[in-house]
């Protein structure tokens, strides 16, 4: 395998990912990304020997990746902490000893065994166990009845569709969302309503973390070696909010992605959100008008990438759309068709427009240096739901580019309390 050397830790664990610990990895200097081809062909030269001898040398002695274990852990709090950070089982915020009672707790919510297998979580590809997710919801401070919540959010993480891989080994400052909807959201006390996107809410706060846990504990994507965040995201710490369905003038996100009647999850692989700030515009026209132009971003992946954007209405600007006869579709296909929802190409550098003539040829390729392209490949490409509290500000969140959003329904384990008990 060839890999720039910034990026070595990656690729050992894409070796381990294919069952090939022992694969030789040959470096070249970090970066290759806009380098003139002379140079990089340069580079390339220079490894050609060490190509060859990595071929016909014998296979090299690397560490395995240690199977699941149980430990002896302190009972003190800040023995603890500084124990969790040594094993590097920490996100840099406190967290609780999951002890055994306590993980027992919270896989009896699920009403799942402990040793259920959900899946295999990248880059490392190990089995997350409804027992490995349950001991990562009680570090993250999550209450039992919160557990089936983390489990359908990894659940959902781990469809092929949403590219999980990809986004926790990239560069791009993007981290799994997860929007919770439906009689479950009120249920168990999420906030969907004024500082949705913010602190001070347990159950936002529990299950964006918890989620976060157990790609870095079980998937190992850790920062700076797998996981591998130019500048990452706050929203690596915690990603989570809930519909505010009690606002939305149309139908409900819920039902318009099909969850089921206890409620569910959809993850979204998003950027920090966009502010949309329209404290002036009294009608459909202008509202759309100042979206449209949020939307447009020289500096996006979805300009070259494509894929979703998730639009967040404040339920005042949701009002103010309804009000003029607007539902989720036609404020779908109002922003696609928008002139102001598109790049124009002179203002992209030359770089950049070959890269993307590359990349995505099906909307680059026929388009003249002057022309435009939409942000949207059609009207479904763009999500939209209803959250927050009042005042003249919605939220766009753009996407990886190559994710796509993933619902799953949230099992309803026992009788809230009944794990408890």
């Amino acid at each position: 395998m060839i890999a720039t050397d910034s990026f070595l830790p990656l690729a050992r664990a894409v070796a381990r990912q294919q069952g090939l610990e022992s694969m030789a990895v040959v470096t070249i200097p970090h970066p290759i990304g806009g380098v003139e081809p002379e140079q990089l062909d340069d580079m390339l030269a220079a490894a050609v020997d060490r190509v060859a001898a990595a071929l016909l040398s014998s296979p090299e002695e690397v560490e395995t990746v240690p199977a699941p274990a149980v430990h002896d852990a302190p009972g003190d709090v800040l023995e603890f902490l500084a124990f969790a950070e040594e094993r590097r089982w920490s996100d840099g915020l406190p967290s609780v000893p999951p002890t055994e009672e306590l993980v027992e707790r919270a896989v009896a919510a699920t009403g799942r065994d402990a040793g259920h297998l959900v899946g295999l979580v990248p880059p490392s590809n190990r089995g997350a166990s409804v027992g490995a997710i349950a001991a990562n919801a009680v570090m993250a401070g999550c209450p039992p009845e919160l557990t089936p919540v983390v489990v359908a959010a990894v659940e959902a993480a781990l469809e092929p569709r949403f590219n999980l891989q990809a986004l926790t080994t990239t560069t791009h400052p993007v981290t799994p969302l997860v929007v919770v909807h439906g009689p479950v959201a009120e249920r168990l006390g999420f906030n969907g309503g004024p500082n949705a996107f913010g602190q001070g809410n347990r159950a936002n706060a529990g299950v964006g973390r918890a989620l976060r846990l157990v790609l870095q504990n079980v998937g190992e994507a850790r920062p700076g070696e797998t996981d591998r965040a130019t500048h990452g995201t706050p929203g690596k710490y915690a990603y989570c909010i809930a519909e505010n369905a009690a606002g939305s003038p149309f139908e409900t996100f819920h039902a318009a992605r099909g969850g089921g009647p206890g409620g569910a999850v959809t993850v979204f692989g998003g950027e920090a959100p966009h502010n949309i700030n329209d404290h002036g515009s009294t009608d459909a026209a202008g509202i759309l008008n100042t979206i449209a132009g949020t939307l447009a971003s020289l500096g996006s992946n979805n300009l070259y990438l494509r894929g979703q954007l998730l639009l967040v209405l404040g339920p005042e600007h949701a009002e103010v759309l309804a009000r003029e006869g607007y539902d989720r579709r036609r404020i779908q296909e109002a922003l696609h068709a928008h002139p102001r929802a598109r790049i124009s190409l002179a203002g992209v550098s030359e770089g950049n427009f070959d890269r993307y003539r590359r990349t995505a040829p099906h909307v680059f390729a026929d388009v003249p240096d002057d022309g435009v392209v939409p942000m949207l490949d059609g009207p479904e490409s763009l999500l939209v739901m209803v959250a927050g509290g009042p005042g003249k500000h919605s939220m766009l969140v753009p996407s990886f580019g190559t994710t796509e959003a993933v619902t799953v329904d949230v099992s309803p384990g026992p009788a809230r309390g009944a794990a408890d008990g």
